[in-house]
């Protein structure tokens, strides 16, 4: 079992040696060039190791309709509670990758799919029919998924390996 203290210890020795690679390999790179969610910069948000994984099991999941753009749109928009208000229906779909008349009924679609499928709950309010997201736990989501056989082995398999991979204990079962 990873403690707080020695995955805090183990992410600093990992940062720490990072940088050194960084430093070997691309000496030329400034290092304001290089990404860091610490300040001085702003605009970043948690996202689990596992996303990736969860998103192609969704987009897997709904039928030519893809969902994961519509999903990563929202966890870039959520503050830690993942609660995501939706002022503005055009802008989320915009950046979900939606143009055109369209653009806002195809969003729509897209969040109506991720409810159904079980990713978020929505709740109306003064934007309209979509003015709140919950953005549910993901791999709790798809542990249920997979129980009912609407998961594939092989790709919940690999989200499991993952989680192990990063020390994640969100689906152990308890003892």
């Amino acid at each position: 079992m990873v403690t707080k203290k020695s995955h805090k210890a183990r992410g600093t020795k990992q940062d720490r040696m990072q940088r050194k690679l960084i430093k070997r390999l691309w000496a030329d790179v400034p290092n304001e060039e290089v990404w860091s969610r610490k300040p001085p910069t702003a605009g970043f948000t948690t996202i689990p190791r596992g996303l990736r994984h969860v998103m192609q099991m969704m987009d897997d999941m709904s039928k030519g309709k893809p969902l994961s753009a519509t999903y990563f749109t929202l966890w870039c928009w959520a503050r830690d509670a993942q609660v995501v208000d939706v002022v503005s229906a055009t802008e989320l779909a915009f950046e979900s990758g939606f143009t055109g008349q369209r653009m806002e009924s195809t969003w729509r679609e897209r969040m109506r799919l991720l409810e159904q499928i079980g990713f978020i709950r929505i709740a109306e309010g003064r934007y309209g029919p979509i003015s709140h997201v919950l953005i549910l736990h993901p791999y709790l989501v798809i542990q249920r998924l997979h129980a009912a056989g609407k998961v594939q082995d092989i790709r919940y398999n690999a989200l499991l390996q993952r989680l192990d991979d990063v020390g994640a204990t969100d689906l152990e079962e308890e003892d």
